[in-house]
């Protein structure tokens, strides 16, 4: 029975070192993102500002938000908009003008505005843009949102993207103990 002892014991290291190795990721991994992280947020968010800022430029943006095939997609809805317009509201506000207009007049006004519309648009809306580009800082509003993230939900979205990775790195953390436990052991029999 006294034989026994020494043995279990020597299959107890290796199990202790691949407990102990989990248990030290582990702790490394709680710390992170206790600790370290929020710690670290503002910069991050200095970071992923500047990089938002270099991959999102202003300039793609406004070739496609004033792309012709998407303000073409504008046009029916202003069409419908003018119809209502020359048919319902302005009669309303000049009763006069429901003597002269019919629905020839109409067709006709409408096909001239949408004709006009759809070379005006496009200056419109990048006209509008330039405007926007002066008072929008894409690296300052990633900035400030992602600093304004709570140290929780940093932590909560952190470990959801990570989650895989995080348990992955304690298993790692559990073979390197195991791994280390059974060379003390060969090496605690070699000499």
């Amino acid at each position: 029975m006294n034989y026994l002892l020494p043995i279990i014991a020597s299959c107890l290291i290796p199990v202790v070192t691949a407990l102990l190795g989990w248990f030290i990721h582990h702790l490394a991994a709680h710390t992170f993102f206790t600790s370290i992280l929020p710690k670290r947020q503002q910069a991050l968010a200095q970071q992923l500002g500047a990089f938002a800022g270099q991959q999102l430029s202003f300039s793609t943006i406004k070739s496609k938000l004033t792309d012709p095939e998407k303000i073409k997609n504008i046009i029916p809805l202003v069409e419908a908009h003018l119809d209502t317009f020359l048919r319902e509201k302005l009669p309303k506000a000049m009763p006069v003008l429901s003597m002269f207009i019919g629905d020839s007049i109409v067709n006709q006004i409408k096909s001239h505005l949408v004709a006009e519309l759809d070379t005006l648009f496009p200056v419109m809306i990048s006209q509008y843009l330039d405007n926007v580009e002066k008072d929008l800082n894409i690296e300052k509003m990633v900035a400030d949102k992602v600093a304004g993230i709570s140290a929780e939900q940093l932590q909560q979205i952190s470990q959801q993207m990570l989650g895989d990775g995080i348990a992955k790195f304690k298993l790692l953390g559990a073979l390197t103990g195991f791994c280390c436990g059974l060379l003390a052991l060969i090496l605690l029999f070699i000499f």
